[in-house]
């Protein structure tokens, strides 16, 4: 009941817990780590997750750490970066990281999927104009691949590398891997992924938060 009634009792939290899929118990879980991570002050910044050690070591640390000051990934109609988020903006990127329901009908889900996955296309569209390069996209490929464990570091590069060639024969014709091209949409990014399990492969453990708590 504590944790539960360190959450302020205001209309917009019910609104927010429909709009993310946590309940209200989740949502004190990680008001709780929102602020720890902000020094119990009411804003978070970036300086507040570079201070993360797990978040230290991972390939993809600045692109994650952007994602929680990006506008795109609050509105579909905002862009831009900002300096710092609230708790309610925070948990609405975190939302992100949250697997599916098991109630959630198959619109629902492939609703779910395509909001993740434009959050992650947004990570590499770091100049938001639409488009990711093959480079970034092989990168995507390959950290998906390697999180699940099932495969190594460079039998994931391999096939990362395979994709990335296919998406330039359909662009442009035949291309090396060392050449550069740009010009991945998200609609080309949607059906490329449409065979991954992204909904179980984007983690939140380096926040400390129990995966399995949000789950529920």
């Amino acid at each position: 009941m504590g944790a539960l009634q360190s959450i302020p009792v205001q209309p917009e939290y019910s609104d927010l817990a429909e709009r993310t899929g946590f309940s209200f118990e989740q949502i004190a879980v990680l008001h709780k780590r929102f602020k720890q991570l902000s020094h119990n002050e009411d804003a978070l910044r970036r300086d507040d997750l570079n201070a993360i050690p797990d978040l230290a070591c991972n390939p993809i640390r600045a692109q994650i750490i952007e994602a929680f000051f990006d506008r795109r990934n609050f509105s579909q109609s905002a862009e831009g970066p900002v300096e710092e988020i609230g708790f309610e903006e925070f948990l609405v990127v975190m939302s992100h990281f949250k697997p599916p329901r098991h109630s959630m009908t198959e619109e629902q889900r492939e609703s779910v999927r395509k909001e993740k996955l434009r959050f992650l296309f947004n990570m590499h569209d770091t100049d938001n104009d639409g488009t990711i390069t093959l480079q970034e996209y092989r990168h995507v490929v390959e950290e998906l691949l390697s999180r699940s464990g099932a495969l190594g570091k460079e039998t994931a590069k391999s096939i990362a590398d395979a994709a990335m060639l296919e998406v330039a024969s359909i662009s442009v014709g035949h291309m090396e891997p060392d050449e550069f091209y740009e010009g991945i949409t998200f609609e080309h990014f949607f059906k490329l992924l449409s065979g991954f399990d992204i909904e179980h492969k984007m983690s939140i453990h380096f926040l400390k938060v129990n995966a399995t708590t949000l789950c529920k």
